[in-house]
């Protein structure tokens, strides 16, 4: 994400912002909060653009976070809500996120969940840590509808608090999946999404030591051949 804030690019916001489904009344309440948000490379994206409107700013983070996550850039993915508390992101039922009964597929679904906890981890993580997802499971209860479906993820400061003070750890974020053209009140899909983090310094260390690792297996390689004088 270095450089991201500087590359805030004034042609984002020329860019129609995707259509939000009309009724977008969340499924869960957003958690109330005292604590400030930490200060990171997500966090001051955010302050960048808080005073922006609310649809200008969701278009801005969408391309922005896409910058972050190639892969998520080119899905269609939208950030409704983006907080230190709970992240919204959606996604409208296009072509070419459609399954063969014309619905979101699921693998689409299942990129939701992790683009709504992934960055809600974000938004909470020192910048000296790294985040990694560790294991999901994904259970679908009843088929989706054809239209938008977004994904809820929520922390509490409790919660905050717990990914700010242990600076190598793992947690379950919680996440909702709204089918929001459904009358139903079953949730189609039940996903839980493990996170791990670690810091950055020990990730770089397993890197290098696997690298060195990888060049002395070369090295004995090239010297296990007969030798002439």
């Amino acid at each position: 994400m270095s450089g991201l804030l500087k590359k805030l690019p004034i042609k984002l916001a020329k860019k129609s912002p995707t259509k939000v489904a009309d009724n977008t009344r969340s499924p869960v309440a957003k958690p109330s909060t005292t604590l400030k948000p930490i200060s990171n490379q997500f966090t001051k994206l955010l302050s960048v653009t808080k005073y922006l409107p609310a649809s200008a700013r969701s278009s801005i983070l969408s391309k922005a976070f896409g910058k972050v996550v190639p892969y998520v850039g080119t899905t269609g993915v939208y950030y409704e809500t983006v907080e230190p508390n709970q992240v919204v992101v959606s996604l409208n039922n296009s072509k070419t996120v459609q399954n063969h009964i014309g619905s979101i597929h699921a693998v689409a679904i299942t990129l939701l969940a992790e683009t709504a906890t992934g960055f809600i981890l974000g938004l909470n993580l020192p910048s000296d840590r790294v985040l990694l997802i560790k294991s999901y499971s994904v259970n679908f209860y009843r088929p989706i509808n054809k239209g938008q479906v977004a994904a809820i993820a929520s922390l509490s400061d409790e919660q905050r608090l717990d990914i700010l003070n242990t600076p190598k750890g793992e947690m379950v974020i919680p996440c909702v999946i709204d089918d929001r053209d459904s009358d139903s009140e079953r949730a189609p899909i039940v996903v839980e999404m493990t996170w791990a983090w670690i810091p950055k310094s020990e990730l770089e260390a397993r890197r290098q030591g696997k690298a060195s690792k990888k060049s002395a297996e070369v090295d004995l390689d090239n010297d296990s051949g007969p030798k002439t004088e």
